[in-house]
C-alpha cells in the first residue's frame, strides 16, 4: 500500500455525487489512477474486511467489479440476491442493516427505491455505498468522468452532452458536471428531462463552481461537446413503457451525423448495457471514438478507490 495516511471521505456513506467536494473527486480520481497503474500497491488496503453487496436488481459490471475490486486489495465481498425478496420486506432495514454492521465492515446497495438505500445508511455505522437506484447512479458517474479526464488529459473546460433519457445516471452526470465545474447539456424528449429536484439543487452547486447547465429537447445543442454520453432508454422496471418510449426517442438516436455534429473529436459514451441499433448505432459504439470499454473497465479502478477512502480509511 502507498506510504500515505489514507483520507477518509467527509461522509460516512458513498450515496450522491451531490455530497462529495470537488477535492473529494479529484483524491478519488487520483486514487483510482494510482491503483489502476500498481494494482499491487494497494493488495492489502481491505485486509480481513467483509464487504456485503445487497442486490435487487441484476448486474454484471457493478456486482463484477465490487467482487473482484475487493479481492484485489485483500478483502472478502459476500453477495446477497434480493430480485426476489426486496430489502425490507422479510425484516425491517433497520434489523437487516443493524445485523450486518456486527459482521461486516461495508454495504453496496443496489435497490429500487433510493429510499431504501438512504434508510440503510442511516441505520448503520458501517459506510454504505450507492451501487445504483432508481434515483442515482454514483459509481457509474464518477467512472465515467474519470475515464473522460484520461481521454482528454484534464477536465478543465470538459463539455459533456447527455442524449436520451433523463434517468439515474444522468442525474449522477449533472451532480458529477456541476462539482467539478464543468459543462453539461442534457437533451432529452419533453417529458422525459432529469428531475427537476436534482436540476434546482445542481444549479445551486454550480453557482460556487462555475459548472454549466442546460436542459433542453433540441437536437442542435449537441453541437461543440467533447463527449457524446447515451443511455438505454427503456431502464430496468420500464418494460412495459418499452413501445411507447421507442417511438418517443427514436429520434434521439446517436449515430454518425449526430457525432459530426458535436465534434470531430468528440469521443462517445454509454454506460452498458446498449442496444445497437435503438440509442446508439453500431457504427458509433463500435468505432475509435467509443470509451465504453474504458469505462466499464475504470468502474473497477472508481469504485476501488471509492472503498478506500470510505472503508479502509475508516480502519
Amino acid at each position: 500500500m502507498p506510504n500515505l495516511a489514507i483520507q477518509p471521505l467527509a461522509h460516512k456513506d458513498f450515496l450522491t455525487l451531490a455530497q462529495l467536494t470537488r477535492a473529494e473527486m479529484e483524491m478519488l480520481f487520483d486514487t483510482a489512477a494510482s491503483f489502476k497503474a500498481d494494482p499491487s500497491a494497494w493488495k492489502d488496503v481491505l485486509r480481513n474486511k467483509v464487504i456485503v453487496l445487497l442486490f435487487e436488481k441484476s448486474s454484471l459490471r457493478t456486482r463484477i467489479t465490487f467482487e473482484v475490486g475487493t479481492a484485489q486489495m485483500g478483502g472478502t465481498a459476500i453477495f446477497m440476491d434480493h430480485q426476489k425478496v426486496k430489502l425490507g420486506e422479510r425484516e425491517s432495514l433497520r434489523d437487516y442493516g443493524k445485523n450486518l454492521e456486527c459482521w461486516t465492515h461495508g454495504i453496496v446497495a443496489r435497490t429500487y427505491k433510493h429510499r431504501s438505500l438512504t434508510l440503510l445508511a442511516q441505520e448503520t455505522s458501517i459506510p454504505v455505498i450507492n451501487g445504483l437506484t432508481d434515483f442515482l447512479h454514483p459509481c457509474q458517474a464518477l467512472a465515467d468522468y474519470f475515464t473522460l479526464r484520461e481521454a482528454r488529459g484534464s477536465l478543465e473546460g470538459a463539455r459533456i452532452c447527455y442524449v436520451g433519457d433523463g434517468n439515474n445516471t444522468c442525474h449522477s452526470l449533472i451532480f458529477g458536471a456541476a462539482k467539478l465545474g464543468i459543462q453539461i447539456t442534457v437533451v432529452a424528449p419533453e417529458g422525459f428531462e432529469p428531475s427537476s429536484r436534482v436540476v434546482n439543487e445542481a444549479m445551486e452547486i454550480a453557482r460556487e463552481t462555475g459548472a454549466k447547465i442546460r436542459i433542453t429537447d433540441d437536437l442542435e445543442a449537441v453541437k461543440g461537446h467533447d463527449a457524446v454520453y447515451t443511455d438505454t432508454w427503456v431502464s430496468m422496471g420500464q418494460e412495459a413503457e418499452a413501445e411507447e418510449r421507442l417511438a418517443i426517442f427514436s429520434e434521439y438516436q446517436v449515430d454518425d451525423e449526430m457525432m459530426e455534429q458535436a465534434g470531430k473529436d468528440a469521443y462517445f459514451m454509454h454506460c452498458l448495457p446498449a442496444h445497437r441499433g435503438a440509442e446508439v448505432t453500431p457504427e458509433v459504439i463500435d468505432s475509435g471514438r467509443s470509451l465504453v470499454y474504458r469505462q466499464a473497465q475504470n468502474r473497477l479502478f472508481a469504485q476501488n478507490a471509492i472503498l478506500i477512502h470510505t472503508v479502509a480509511a475508516r480502519g
